[in-house]
């Protein structure tokens, strides 16, 4: 089944922050009073556009796209040079940084207003989707 492309908030702690929240054109983000709330997402409203993806300052924000065909896309914040290509091939990593298995770089962008924070979406296996968190260069493998 298809399902489209939709953020998800994995923010850990309960800290005054919420420029997700504002960078959401849709509303779909809350966080709400006192702003120590961790966000809340409301999905039927998100269009997975990763605005949030890019405000977010702890790097707890990204989103998954879940495809017919077993795969995935997974998009990410990235903030360090140089970026990776379309078509580059990497090793995808979970927040640890424990290495899942092996992905292609299908885009990078830089959403409007992300001052610096670049989007890189990755595409991968299904099952690795709901762990993977960011990407190893294959020159960082070694």
């Amino acid at each position: 089944m298809s399902r489209r492309r939709i953020a998800v908030i994995e923010c850990p702690e309960e800290i005054p922050c919420n420029p997700c929240e504002t960078a959401c054109p849709q509303d779909a983000i809350k966080v709400g009073q006192p702003i120590t709330h961790r966000p809340h997402l409301d999905a039927q409203r998100c269009m997975g556009c990763g605005l949030c993806v890019a405000a977010c300052p702890g790097l707890a924000i990204f989103m998954v796209d879940i495809k017919d065909n077993d795969q995935a896309e997974v998009t990410f914040p990235y903030e360090f040079l140089p970026l990776p290509e379309p078509g580059d091939t990497v090793t995808a990593v979970n927040r640890e940084g424990i290495s899942l298995g092996t992905a292609q770089v299908k885009a990078r962008w830089q959403p409007k207003g992300a001052d610096g924070t670049y989007l890189v979406t990755i595409a991968l296996p299904a099952a690795l989707a709901a762990e993977a968190r960011g990407i190893r260069r294959p020159s960082c493998d070694n």
